[in-house]
């Protein structure tokens, strides 16, 4: 893979903590990250925000409100994880679809471009800009805008069941499903808008957990201990 598009879960960089961020979690990941810009891969990334905000369990806040504060959120891991990566010797920017005064620059697909000319890693910060969009469609959006190989989809399970495997201890997961079975069985590897998006521009999805050894390494050779999302 030449460029790939790392969605990172809020949660799974809380570590144990299960909320704010785990610094060690977040070195462990830069790490791996350095290993594929080493390699000549580069890398967006984009970071949910469920580790500050979780909008959608209070009833008594505006969705659209609850919602720029989700953004809000992402745009915190980003700045947070984005300087993490830089300690472990990486080049690194921020991009939003609004205006963040000097913390980020503004998404434009040539900004983008031009940061991955110089090995960057690029983070995609603030969901879509608008309400009503979760970062699992952000991530499918930006993966498709930057023409990325596959999205490789880091999470607190290692892929993809048949049911929930923390309450059916039964569960089968899958080493590959295609895009269309996920959506005719509302399997909840992204959520549906995102999973018509990515069937629709034919974007790969490889899933596995995040807290494996060299996880994201191994997702992004295709050799790994996940399940691959078919188009």
């Amino acid at each position: 893979m030449k460029r790939v598009l790392l969605k990172l879960s809020g949660e799974a960089l809380a570590g144990d903590k299960k909320t704010g961020v785990d610094e060690p979690v977040c070195k462990k990941v830069a790490a791996q990250v350095k290993k594929l810009v080493d390699d000549g891969v580069q890398v967006g990334i984009v970071i949910g925000g469920g580790n500050f905000w979780r909008g959608r369990s209070s009833e008594n806040i505006d969705r659209t409100k609850a919602d720029q504060i989700g953004m809000l959120a992402t745009v915190m891991n980003c700045i947070y994880v984005s300087e993490i990566f830089r300690s472990e010797g990486m080049k690194t920017n921020i991009l939003t679809p609004f205006e963040c005064g000097s913390m980020t620059k503004l998404f434009s697909k040539d900004r983008a471009n031009k940061y991955f000319e110089k090995n960057m890693v690029v983070f995609f910060a603030g969901g879509t800009g608008h309400p009503y969009f979760s970062t699992d469609t952000a991530t499918v959006l930006r993966a498709i805008e930057i023409e990325a190989d596959a999205i490789l989809l880091a999470k607190a399970v290692d892929g993809v069941y048949d049911s929930d495997p923390k309450v059916n201890p039964n569960a089968k997961r899958y080493d590959e499903i295609s895009i269309d079975d996920v959506i005719a069985q509302n399997l909840a590897v992204v959520d549906m808008t995102a999973s018509i998006l990515a069937r629709e521009n034919k974007i790969p999805m490889y899933v596995f957990a995040l807290n494996e050894e060299d996880s994201i390494k191994k997702a992004s050779s295709g050799k790994f201990n996940g399940t691959i999302v078919t188009v």
